[in-house]
């Protein structure tokens, strides 16, 4: 049963990968955001906004999506929450709760998490750090089966020791690899978390301050996009393009088409 639920499973991922393999298949020429800014597909949208991911330096990091720049691409909100549910129980990609002090969801497709797993076991193979099995038992145990964005201590070794018999070290290892982090609240809750991620989290906050400040100091607190989006940011490592579709998402900025192309407005408080 399980398994014509997965060829089942696959079968709709392929089949969804070919649907969208026209309208993606040029994504690496999609230069500008004015250009790029709406789509009528949330997969699309996410496929698209992977491939414009910008380049970290000095951070390994896997490509993410926030659930605001999705808001500010597909028209129908209610729309993309339904898809995104309907994208994390097929197991194509996972949420994560981002430490912000904002409401904020962190978008990655499982397949990019999961060779971020790789690269981790890797590296500290060649460490030749200790208790590695239980990264395996995360993937297959943990990973597969727990689709929520946090999980509780006993859950957590349970579904562990379907792989083996768990000790404190293992959790400690997840933890140290920047897999799972404590709650603040509740000691005994964990959130799945992106490795690396931590450095990422204080320039989005800092972007975000940025491009509103740069706005804000305008006479009409707005500008055009196209040179806008050019615009290198000193405080972020991500790009302008990465911060204006957040932004607008969030209901920060708003987009105003004029004769002379779109332009890019603070909203009123």
């Amino acid at each position: 049963m399980d398994k014509n639920i997965s060829e089942s499973s696959k079968g709709k991922k392929r089949q969804r990968e070919a649907d969208i393999e026209a309208e993606s298949s040029d994504i690496d020429q999609i230069l500008s955001l004015e250009d790029s800014l709406t789509f009528s597909d949330t997969l699309v949208a996410l496929r698209i906004m992977r491939a414009q991911f910008p380049q970290i330096d000095k951070v390994s990091i896997q490509p993410f999506i926030l659930r605001s720049q999705l808001y500010s691409s597909v028209t129908d909100r209610t729309q993309v929450d339904r898809d995104l549910e309907s994208l994390k129980r097929e197991k194509v990609l996972r949420i994560f709760k981002l430490n912000t002090g904002q409401d904020d969801d962190a978008i990655m497709f499982l397949d990019d998490y999961l060779n971020r797993i790789e690269r981790i076991v890797i590296r500290l193979e060649e460490k030749k750090d200790g208790n590695l099995e239980v990264f395996e038992w995360f993937k297959t145990h943990v990973i597969d089966f727990k689709l929520e964005p946090s999980i509780e201590h006993q859950e957590l070794c349970t579904l562990l020791s379907r792989g083996g018999k768990v000790k404190d070290e293992h959790i400690s290892v997840l933890i140290n690899a920047g897999l799972l982090t404590r709650q603040l609240i509740d000691a005994n809750m964990y959130w799945f978390t992106i490795p690396n991620i931590g450095t990422v989290l204080k320039g989005l906050s800092q972007g975000r301050k940025e491009v509103l400040s740069l706005l804000s100091r305008r006479r009409y607190k707005e500008m055009m996009m196209a040179p806008l989006e050019k615009k290198r940011l000193r405080f972020s490592p991500l790009d302008m393009r990465f911060h204006l579709r957040d932004l607008i998402g969030s209901g920060h900025l708003k987009t105003l088409q004029t004769p002379s192309g779109l332009v890019v407005r603070v909203s009123k408080d």
